[in-house]
């Protein structure tokens, strides 16, 4: 009994948690990530500084996206453009660009 108050009580929290509620607009986020290729499009594209190839974003998880485009945002992961960029994105662009971009193939973006 007490293992099923304990799983109803962990499904309760997990439907309730934002993560799961949160959900972004794929067509929105083509629009919004159409800079995006700028430099995460090219192939075998290097950052000038620091130089390291820039990774493509395409097919990442929707996870991951969210998590790296706030942190840039915030300021926790530094890049300069990638903040610059982060600055300007709101939380719904935020999911919109991840809706997006984890919905293509590896070889895009």
């Amino acid at each position: 009994m007490i293992k099923r108050l304990v799983l109803v009580a962990v499904l309760a929290s997990a439907m309730s948690s934002p993560a799961l509620a949160e959900r972004g607009d794929p067509e929105q986020g083509r629009v919004i990530a159409f800079t995006c290729a700028g430099c995460h499009g090219i192939p075998f594209h290097q950052n000038v500084y620091p130089t390291y190839s820039v990774p493509r974003i395409g097919g990442q998880s929707e996870g991951y996206i969210i998590a790296s485009l706030r942190a840039y945002r915030s300021g926790e992961r530094r890049h300069p453009t990638m903040q610059a960029q982060g600055n300007t994105l709101s939380d719904q662009d935020i999911l919109d660009i991840a809706a997006y971009l984890s919905g293509l193939g590896g070889n895009q973006q």
